[in-house]
């Protein structure tokens, strides 16, 4: 009796405060410098925007925001339903021809956002693959990830796992190791997972091997072109067609309209067995509201610009070079980019905090990512090179980065001086 009292007590104790357990996470997640905040911006430029992933300056361009607003008053400012019921207009179309035709790919289907194109992909075609045929055996599927792959990749690899399927997670950038869960495996099909452009070290993967290595397998590659399409190959044409293999039917591309383009939503490139398996099969496409016409004409917008001027992306990487250059010459430690990002390590997450902090108060506003953004230990800065920055916004990068290299410099030696006195 007493037990059940107890057990009855304890309880209603639990229900009394059923937050109690998120509040005392989010406690520790502030002790450990994890904690995140909204900071709203507001209309007209407050700071020099280092933090976006708008690396050809197209957002805000006038182009684009008379096509958004033409698309609103014709088709209206949603899509009013999936895409399979009333969500898919000729604008709809119109992009994915065009997308499909600027990359290089064999046909392109559009999503709401980049993340779901991600997941539908790889859990469309896991389920796809893995199953055996009606009366016959010998099903199964092998996912090979990256472990340092975007969170959608992530993701949608935790989400396809299930009956036949497994997952590796291979070293970051190891193509030997990818090569060896593929050797090993006992299952008759397989997906090779990889970011294209990593999205915080700006890393390039190895795309020509990956691609010969899934080939030689009989695998898929899915290679998430996010950060790497509207900046990489001859015009922005991405990480793929710079490697002359965007239009080869064992690769299926993910890309976002929300970076390069300026706008909302995604996109898979792909041969057209891919695209209608999404379309027969692809949760995230077919339970989805479509993309609002108003992005959807802005993305087109956004594309027919970086056709007219193809020289965008190549100024976005020079810039970005140049940042790096910056913050290396100041003694910081940043990642030599291959793409439109590069990242400035600080170790701990108080060290980029206060970094950021520091470089906001010189008008400055740069990405910070902590764990689990970036492993343990690696908490950076994360800068973008514009296409568009100008030589003032050089010299406002410079004393900022400048102010963030000597606040960094007297907290180490705050540290260092308590950690010397206890």
């Amino acid at each position: 009796m007493t037990w059940h009292y107890a057990r009855m007590q304890a309880s209603t104790q639990q229900l009394a405060d059923p937050l109690a357990r998120l509040r005392a996470a989010a406690a520790e997640r502030e002790a450990a410098g994890l904690r995140r905040h909204l900071s709203p911006r507001q209309p007209g430029r407050q700071a020099l925007d280092l933090a976006s992933n708008d690396y050809l300056g197209l957002s805000g361009d006038p182009r684009l925001a008379e096509a958004a607003a033409t698309a609103a008053r014709e088709w209206g400012t949603g899509s009013t339903g999936s895409r399979l019921v009333t969500g898919t207009t000729a604008l709809h179309a119109r992009l994915e021809e065009e997308l499909a035709s600027f990359a290089g790919a064999p046909a392109a289907l559009v999503f709401s956002s980049g993340y779901l194109a991600n997941l539908a992909a790889v859990t469309a075609l896991a389920g796809a693959l893995a199953p055996a045929r009606t009366g016959s055996s010998g099903g199964g599927l092998l996912i090979v990830s990256d472990e340092r792959n975007h969170a959608s990749l992530i993701d949608a690899c935790r989400l396809a796992r299930g009956r036949g399927v497994r997952l590796v997670v291979t070293p970051h950038r190891d193509v030997a190791a990818m090569a060896d869960a593929l050797s090993g495996r006992a299952e008759p099909a397989a997906l090779l997972v990889t970011d294209a452009v990593f999205s915080v070290s700006g890393g390039l993967a190895s795309v020509v091997a990956l691609h010969a290595l899934a080939r030689r397998h009989g695998a898929l590659l899915v290679l998430d072109e996010a950060h790497s399409f509207g900046v990489l190959g001859d015009g922005g044409r991405g990480a793929a067609h710079a490697a002359g293999i965007a239009a080869e039917p064992d690769l299926v591309r993910t890309v976002t309209l929300s970076k390069s383009l300026s706008g909302q939503g995604g996109a898979v490139l792909a041969a057209p067995e891919v695209i209608q398996t999404l379309i027969d099969t692809g949760r995230g496409f077919i339970f989805d509201t479509g993309l609002a016409p108003p992005a959807t004409g802005a993305a087109l917008a956004a594309l027919r610009a970086l056709r007219a001027e193809p020289g965008r992306p190549a100024l976005a990487l020079r810039n970005t070079a140049r940042l790096a250059d910056l913050a290396v010459g100041l003694g910081l430690a940043a990642t030599t980019p291959d793409a439109a990002m590069t990242s400035v390590i600080l170790g701990d997450p108080g060290s980029a905090l206060a970094a950021q902090r520091a470089c906001a108060a010189s008008g400055v506003r740069v990405g910070c990512f902590r764990h689990p953004s970036v492993p343990a230990g690696e908490a950076c800065l994360r800068l973008a090179g514009r296409a568009t920055l100008t030589e003032e916004d050089f010299r406002v990068a410079r004393q900022a980065l400048a102010d963030a290299a000597e606040h960094c410099h007297h907290c180490r030696n705050t540290a260092q001086a308590g950690r010397s006195a206890r």
